[in-house]
């Protein structure tokens, strides 16, 4: 059974840094690309970033270039997300998915809740 679980969450002040994690299973990690969405309410969910299987590639949202980083640990069937410079519209539900923009597979994880407030 595929599971993908989010963690790292929190509550953190304008201009903080926190780092999520996504610990998968059930599946050959290794084999597939990894991304990260984000989903406020009221708003559509969107790509954060993305990672390729071999971790050698990756894709951001303009919104997050140069203040966040995706990477991961095949070892540890584990993709992080490092958030620096962190903005009150940060705020949403973190989830990971299997996949690349235009080739996903399966459902995201159940996500973890970032607020950024002063």
């Amino acid at each position: 059974q595929v599971q993908l679980v989010e963690s790292g969450g929190g509550l953190v002040q304008p201009g903080g840094s926190l780092t999520l994690s996504c610990a998968a299973s059930g599946f050959t990690f290794s084999n597939y690309a990894m991304s990260w969405h984000r989903q406020s309410p009221g708003k559509e969910r969107e790509l954060v970033a993305a990672i390729s299987s071999s971790g050698r590639s990756t894709t951001y949202a303009d919104f997050v270039k140069g203040r966040f980083t995706i990477s991961r640990d095949n070892a540890k069937n584990t993709v992080y997300l490092q958030m620096t410079s962190l903005r009150p519209q940060d705020t949403a539900v973190y989830s990971c998915r299997r996949g690349w923009p235009g080739a996903y597979f399966g459902s995201w994880g159940q996500g973890t809740q970032v607020a950024v407030s002063s």
